[in-house]
Order: C-alpha cells, then structure tokens, then sequence
C-alpha cells in the first residue's frame, strides 16, 4: 500500500509539472496490480479504484492544454492500462482464495474420513468386546456352576461327575466356536472361513435353554414363532439377551425357576426372562458358595454391578429398543426388551 500511494502521488506530480511522458507508470501499475493481487478483496478494490479515479483525473487535468491534441491518447491509454492492472491484480486473487478454499475443503473431507472410519473402528471394537463379553461370561459361569457340582459329588456320584465334565467339554466347545466366528472378522477377506460359525439367533434359543438345564436350572421357553423373518440384528440381540440373562441367574441365583416368553407383534418384539430367585435347600451349607450371590440389584447384596445388564440395554438401544430390569414383587428378577421388528440403529 505505501508503494502505491508512494508512486501515485509521484506520478501526479511529475504529470503536473508537465514533464514528458515516459516508462517510469510501469512501476505504478505494478504497485497496482499488488495492491490488488495481494490484498483482502474489496478493501483493496476500494483503494485502486479510488487511486486509479484520482490519478484519472489528475492525468486528464495536466493534459488539458496538451499539443497536439492527439497526445491525450496516451492519458487514456495509462487510465486503462491501470484498470486492467487492478482487474488481473483481482483475478490473480481470486484464484488463490478459490484454490485455498478448495484445499481446505479438501483437508476438511479427509479429516472427516478419518473421522467416520475411528468411528466405524470404534463402533466394531465394542460390537466384539459385548459379543466376546456375553460369549465368555455365559461360558464361564456354566463351566463354574458345572465344575462345582464335580468337585461336590466326584466320590459319591462318579455318573452325575461325569456328566458335568461332559456339560463342561460342550458349553468349553460351544464357546470357542462362538468366539471365532466373532473374531472372525478380523482375518483377512481371503482367509479360511471353514471354522466361522453364523452368529446365533432364535434358532438356536432351545439349545442355550438346554444347557441352562444341564447347569441345573428349571428353564421354561415360550416362544411364539414370528409372522415374519426377523432381521439378523434382531435375532442376534434376542439370543445375547436371553443368554446374559441366564448367566446372571446361573451366577447369581443358582438353582432356581426360569420363564422365557417370546411375544413377536406387529412393529416389535417382546421378550421377558423372569427368575423366582434362590431356593433354600436343606444342603445349604454344601452349596457351591458361588451360588450364594444375590443380584446386584438386589439391596444388601455384596455383589458389585457388572456390565451385563448394561450390555443388554446398550444392544436395545442400538437398535431403536427399550430394557427393564429389576426385581420383581414376591422374589426373583426380571429382564424385560422390547425390540423394533424393523431396527433403526446399528448393525451388531
């Protein structure tokens, strides 16, 4: 800006005092052309309009008794060469701010990309620690419940021993097929995928409910086929729901009364897993002192709070469903989903 108005003001003097004409306006319109190249957009066209204006008039007014009149062409050759300087000053500018904005937008596009896959990573990471975590907890409190009872009764009933180290090769068995066919998917695309298993569903709701008996539960399914396939997120979420509901009952109740109800409706799906809570047995003090646990929701129970009911209501509400779950008058616990037939949430 000092350059400009350094060499305006020269040029009108020198043009005043009635000098010849010469090269030396080349230096003041390229002062010109900076000021617009280089500046902020309108506060610099402001600025060479004005000075271009006021060197216009300057230069017109010290040509007024110019001889010959032809020579006033050069004054108007000097107003436009000055225009045209300013306007490629502005277009040289505008260039640069559209490549600076593209740029940005590109940078920004990236940064969202990335963005989108950490949470798409994110997302994946705490589909299989729920999976991992409903897969082992479950197995494990079997194996637990199954080991016990072996220890219990090894010298007095070698048959009834036998059959928990069976329950416990099975239930072991079950869960390492379920544990790769979650890990599954982080093999490469070209891998062996003769060891994945489909990830359980309603299908398979009659199998867990077996198991849950050889642990020594009262189990009682009732399921109500659904007028319509259900979505795969739906049947898994039904399956990891009933199966963590069991586990907390195996771990926290022992030996007592469950009801699976399936209630499939129109727009959703109801399933409730109700308990009736510890039994007293007359061996209770030769009971599995696992077994002895309240439910964490329970008052005064010693047990902290785990991740199971938490899992549970996480993966309803992924798909747009509601979980209740707490005691229930009389004794016992319930949980309580409702999931939507169509989901609306993520995929598990």
């Amino acid at each position: 800006m000092p350059v400009f108005v350094t060499a305006a003001l020269t040029s009108l003097v020198y043009y005043t005092l009635d000098f010849p004409d010469g090269s030396g306006w080349l230096g003041l319109f390229a002062a010109l052309y900076t000021v617009a190249a280089y500046g902020d957009g309108r506060r610099s066209l402001v600025i060479g309009g004005v000075g271009t204006s006021v060197l216009a008039v300057g230069w017109l007014v010290a040509a007024a008794d110019i001889e010959p009149r032809a020579a006033i062409g050069w004054v108007y050759f000097r107003i436009g060469v000055s225009v045209m300087s300013a306007a490629l000053g502005e277009s040289v500018r505008t260039r640069q701010v559209i490549a600076a904005e593209a740029q940005e937008r590109a940078d920004a596009a990236e940064r969202t990309r990335e963005e989108e896959a950490r949470a798409r990573v994110d997302a994946e990471r705490l589909r299989i620690a729920r999976e991992v975590h409903d897969t082992v907890a479950h197995a494990m409190a079997i194996i637990n419940v199954q080991s016990g009872v072996t220890a219990h009764v090894l010298d007095k009933r070698p048959e009834t021993a036998r059959e928990a180290l069976r329950a416990i090769e099975q239930t072991s068995s079950r869960a390492l097929r379920e544990m790769r066919a979650v890990l599954g998917v982080l093999r490469d695309g070209d891998g062996d995928d003769e060891g994945r298993a489909p990830y359980p569903g309603l299908g398979q709701l009659g199998e867990l409910a077996a198991k849950a008996r050889e642990a020594g539960l009262d189990i009682e399914l009732e399921e109500t086929s659904p007028a319509a396939p259900l979505p795969g997120a739906v049947g898994s979420a039904v399956y990891r729901i009933v199966q963590e509901s069991i586990t907390n009952v195996v771990r926290h109740a022992g030996p007592t009364r469950v009801t699976i109800v399936l209630s499939p409706g129109i727009e959703d799906l109801e399933v409730r897993v109700t308990d009736e809570g510890r039994r007293a047995a007359p061996d209770q003090e030769s009971a599995d002192p696992h077994l002895s646990v309240r439910h964490p929701e329970d008052t005064g129970g010693s047990a902290g709070p785990g991740r199971g009911i938490v899992g549970m209501r996480e993966r309803c509400r992924l798909l747009g469903g509601e979980l209740h779950a707490g005691p229930v008058p009389g004794g016992g616990f319930e949980v309580r989903a409702r999931l939507p037939v169509a989901p609306t949430g993520s995929r598990l």
